[in-house]
């Protein structure tokens, strides 16, 4: 079977669960592993004085709460007969699913997409570009249903 491990990005928005859902249904009919990413980036504020933001505590207030959600959305899937896990990383998400589909040997990313135009992609940046172009292995992007 060519699709043994796949990896789902979630960012916990309509667009991502939607795509989880897909890849839930795909893992159980090709009896693969699902792996489920959450990449959360920290935003550093630098002020005149040299003191800057997010302190360590900061920092660890919101890892901590990103890998609950993350915890929380994995195990509120496991009765689905899929093999779970869930990844939680910190930085550019594009970079960091990548390089977790790497790690983890993943035949296939399957992401959301909100399905923009050229123009909001230009304006807006899109993580699912950025992923198709740079993964090591394909990738699924999965519209929304409203899309």
């Amino acid at each position: 079977m060519p699709f043994q491990k796949i990896l789902v990005p979630i960012d916990f928005e309509e667009t991502s669960e939607h795509a989880l859902e897909h890849a839930i249904e795909l893992a159980a009919k090709l009896g693969a592993a699902l792996t489920v990413v959450h990449v959360y980036n920290l935003i550093v504020y630098s002020f005149p004085d040299g003191s800057y933001l997010p302190a360590s505590e900061i920092a660890e207030n919101v890892r901590q709460a990103a890998q609950r959600r993350l915890d929380t959305a994995v195990e509120a899937q496991r009765a689905r007969g899929v093999r779970l896990d869930g990844v939680l990383r910190e930085g550019r998400s594009a970079d960091e699913i990548c390089k977790t589909a790497a790690e983890i040997s993943a035949d296939l990313i399957v992401m959301g997409t909100h399905g923009r135009s050229p123009i909001g992609r230009v304006l807006l940046g899109s993580v699912a570009t950025a992923v198709v172009r740079h993964a090591p292995v394909p990738v699924m992007t999965v519209r929304t249903k409203a899309a």
